[in-house]
């Protein structure tokens, strides 16, 4: 990518309506566009690292059988009826609107019922069993108050998993899969060091969840951690005596800190199947209710979590993984003709060689070209300027550390 062809533009002052860090920059940087309080657009780049994490989440769900479908958001009432949750009452972050004919219809906050009532045209027998469902959808919820950015937002994409098993057996067993998957997510997108497992309140479907919340001062949650076990408690059960008997944790020793949820696994055993009609012949001809698992994460919740995680006074500081290019290659001198072609060449060596670069290629001064590099926060920078042209040799800064580096056109290549 040229960016002298890219539309976006970065900003030198963050948004007036913008109170989160991670709006802040993203919006500065030209990665998101706010439309509205708790509705957000993914620009050019900002598009090129949610994609990166909606890759990364999907090789791991695939790695554990996962089947990838899309649903629909618009949701049928009679579906949700069934359950008890259509109700305002019971769900208070309803989007409805109605058809012209004047039924009602409900914008999807989460899709238990949706999939549950699909699943029952699919799974007659316990040879149909188990079967791992995931989606990457648009998910609305009518919160109070969209605050924290594209944290906490009104329409956001969702990664869902429903997993569909014939007894709680085999249902732990496939939960701890997911277990282990996200934890490699976690580690693969920069936050896994600063990332726990942390059992919180399973609400009316099990005794306790699990949460995975990322430490940081921004958090909106206060967990406590065994750093020894890596695993972590949600506030709403510090004072559960059971559930330190469960983890083998010691109270005395925990430490708090403020967290943000970057996903969580429940057991939902037979809550909707019960509701929806979903049930398996089992070898002896028995009828049995099939047994549920949801599994979470919000990529754009993801990415902005890693942004308040990792940026700096200067700007974004993408982890390599994530990141909307590997490097930023930026021309010290459009007007100069050795420096341009020298430039010119070096892009298209690196495209060449199947390295993702964003190419200055605009005339500007050296100054902004570096102040705006910083804000856009890719991994590293590779300059060219005249003492390039004169040595052969490219500069390189690393965005995260600043360490700076001297390397040859042959060594930028192979390395």
């Amino acid at each position: 990518m040229r960016q002298s062809k890219l539309f976006t533009k970065t900003r030198r002052e963050p948004p007036a309506d913008e109170v989160a860090k991670n709006a802040q920059l993203l919006v500065r940087a030209g990665y998101i566009h706010k439309e509205m309080a708790g509705v957000y657009d993914f620009l050019p780049l900002g598009l090129r690292t949610l994609n990166k994490i909606i890759g990364i989440i999907r090789e791991e769900m695939n790695a554990i059988d996962g089947e990838e479908v899309f649903l629909s958001t618009l949701q049928d009432p009679k579906i949700w009826e069934k359950s008890g949750r259509w109700d305002d009452d019971v769900v208070d972050v309803w989007f409805k609107t109605r058809l012209k004919n004047g039924n009602e219809l409900g914008l999807g906050n989460t899709h238990e019922e949706a999939l549950t009532a699909l699943m029952s045209e699919h799974i007659a027998s316990y040879k149909d069993l188990p079967r791992y469902v995931y989606q990457f959808q648009n998910k609305f919820r009518n919160e109070t108050r969209a605050k924290s950015g594209i944290m906490r937002a009104r329409e956001f994409i969702m990664k869902d998993l429903y997993s569909f098993s014939k007894d709680s057996a085999s249902h732990n067993e496939f939960y701890e899969k997911v277990a282990g998957a996200y934890e490699n997510i976690f580690e693969r997108v920069g936050i896994g060091a600063k990332t726990y497992r942390t059992f919180a309140s399973g609400g009316s479907f099990s005794k306790y969840s699990h949460e995975y919340q990322t430490v940081c001062t921004a958090g909106e949650d206060t967990i406590y951690i065994d750093s020894t076990k890596r695993l972590a408690l949600n506030k709403e059960v510090y004072d559960d005596t059971e559930v330190y008997a469960v983890t083998g944790m010691d109270k005395e020793s925990l430490t708090e800190a403020k967290a943000i949820e970057v996903g969580n696994i429940f057991t939902l055993g037979t809550r909707f199947s019960e509701a929806l009609g979903l049930s398996y012949k089992d070898v002896e001809g028995r009828s049995v209710p099939v047994f549920m698992g949801s599994y979470g994460i919000g990529p754009g919740r993801l990415m902005g979590a890693i942004v308040e995680l990792t940026a700096d006074e200067k700007g974004l500081v993408w982890p390599e993984a994530v990141a909307p290019f590997s490097v930023h290659l930026v021309s010290l001198g459009q007007t100069d003709d050795e420096i341009k072609k020298m430039a010119d060449a070096l892009y298209s060596d690196l495209v060449n060689a199947g390295i993702d670069v964003l190419y200055d290629d605009r005339d500007l001064r050296a100054g902004e070209k570096f102040v705006e590099s910083d804000l856009l926060g890719i991994p590293r920078r590779i300059v060219v300027g005249k003492n390039a042209v004169a040595t052969g040799a490219f500069e390189i800064i690393e965005r995260a550390t600043g360490a700076v580096m001297k390397r040859s056109r042959a060594e930028l290549l192979t390395k």
